[in-house]
């Protein structure tokens, strides 16, 4: 039996997912990557992660779009939402829709990422 914790990130920039996969994957978390919201809601549910790295601006589906749907499947994870964008508004309507967390891109080091991770996997 693994006590692996299981990860999605859902990126399209692919700098961005490759970093984010590298470290989480250091830090002995197993990790997958989808490119787009289509393919990361197929991915959540067929597989059960323990948490979910989201971005809201993507092509083919949002992050918004995956939110809404997980919330009327019923599925429950904790989700992370991620932006390049500071605006109250999104953070509000990303929690308002299950969102756990957020962290604006182009201010946050991936190492407060991790640190955001292990506070919603990790018992205190």
């Amino acid at each position: 039996m693994s006590d692996e914790k299981k990860i999605l990130v859902v990126e399209d920039e692919r700098p961005i997912a490759k970093a984010l996969q590298l470290k989480l994957t250091s830090c002995g978390f197993s990790v997958d990557q989808a490119s787009n919201g289509e393919e990361g809601l197929k991915m959540i549910e067929t597989t059960p992660y323990q948490l979910v790295l989201l971005d809201l601006v993507m092509p083919t589906m949002t992050g918004f779009e995956v939110l809404e749907q997980l919330k009327a499947k019923g599925i429950n994870v904790p989700v992370i939402v991620s932006s390049n964008l500071s605006q109250n508004e999104d953070i509000n309507r990303a929690k308002a829709l299950g969102a756990v967390d957020y962290y604006i891109k182009s201010e946050t080091p991936i190492s407060q990422v991790v640190e955001q991770v292990r506070a919603h996997l990790l018992p205190a």
